[in-house]
């Protein structure tokens, strides 16, 4: 009886320790999620415009006006850039990305050669163990995040696709609602998507100064990075969200083991002591017989 004790006992110690790297762990996450949160909450109004602003441009050009990174070409050569993190234990959230990628594609291109340009850790490991063709030169960029180090991957893209090297590039990545919901996307990148035009969206026609050639010159390759950039904000908010709500979870429940952990070293020890009451009063009684 004493070695079930012992076991329960060093199980609520294990479980306790547990609990306490959870919590801090949910602390540590609930502070990077606020830094995460409010960058892009800044963000995301100013390349969701400039987006929208770049689909109408594309839209409504003439065809007079040449546009390369929104050629429209057969597709036989893919590039898929998921989005994940360099760390584990925030639930699902780097499998429910790397599960899109595979149903985009497998039900999106399945006859296409399709490549992948992972950023984060996680997607990078586990694309290179199943034997995907990968670029492996910018999984790495949360080591230090920065635009100038996504834009190194998204002038890649771009220059990878007006080589024709592929002839759609798509970012697989978790849009940020809030801290427990992440919406997971495949947004076609290049070529640029254009707008269509209906009685209830109609296209903009912006006033251009100076041209239309030299501002989609200057301006497409910029938007172009800015939304990439934005994309992996969007991730990194993402990653923390869902690590937060995890160790909540765990934390929870590691509170309910110890309360199931509790009674049944209770009840063990209730036993122990009733079976010594019960040798001792045997032993009296045996004595005075």
């Amino acid at each position: 009886m004493s070695g079930q004790l012992k076991e329960v006992r060093n199980r609520i110690k294990s479980v306790t320790s547990t609990q306490q790297i959870t919590k801090a762990m949910k602390m540590v996450s609930a502070a990077k999620l606020r830094r995460a949160q409010d960058a892009i909450t800044q963000m995301a109004p100013y390349s969701r415009k400039l987006q929208e602003m770049l689909s109408n441009i594309v839209s409504s050009a003439s065809s007079n006006v040449e546009m390369p990174l929104a050629d429209e070409r057969a597709v036989e050569k893919v590039l898929l850039i998921p989005i994940t993190s360099d760390r584990g234990l925030c639930g699902a959230y780097n499998s429910n990305v790397i599960k899109l990628t595979r149903n985009t594609i497998t039900q999106k291109y399945p006859k296409a050669e399709v490549t992948i340009l992972p950023l984060g850790k996680k997607g990078y490991e586990f694309f290179l163990r199943g034997n995907y063709k990968i670029v492996d030169n910018y999984w790495n960029i949360f080591h230090n995040l920065s635009f100038e180090s996504v834009r190194e991957a998204a002038v890649y893209a771009q220059e990878a696709f007006l080589a024709k090297q592929y002839d759609r590039v798509e970012i697989i990545y978790s849009q940020f609602v809030n801290a427990a919901v992440q919406e997971f996307v495949a947004e076609q990148y290049l070529p640029i998507p254009k707008v269509e035009q209906t009685d209830n969206n109609k296209t903009v026609d912006f006033i251009f100064e100076p041209s239309k050639e030299i501002l989609i010159e200057e301006l497409m390759p910029k938007i172009l990075n800015t939304q990439v950039f934005k994309a992996v904000l969007d991730a990194n908010a993402s990653e923390h969200g869902a690590r937060m709500t995890a160790m909540d979870k765990a934390s929870e429940n590691a509170n309910e083991l110890l309360r199931s952990l509790k009674i049944s070293y209770n009840r063990a020890r209730q036993a122990a002591i009733t079976t010594e009451l019960t040798e001792i009063v045997s032993g009296a009684a045996a004595l005075q017989g």
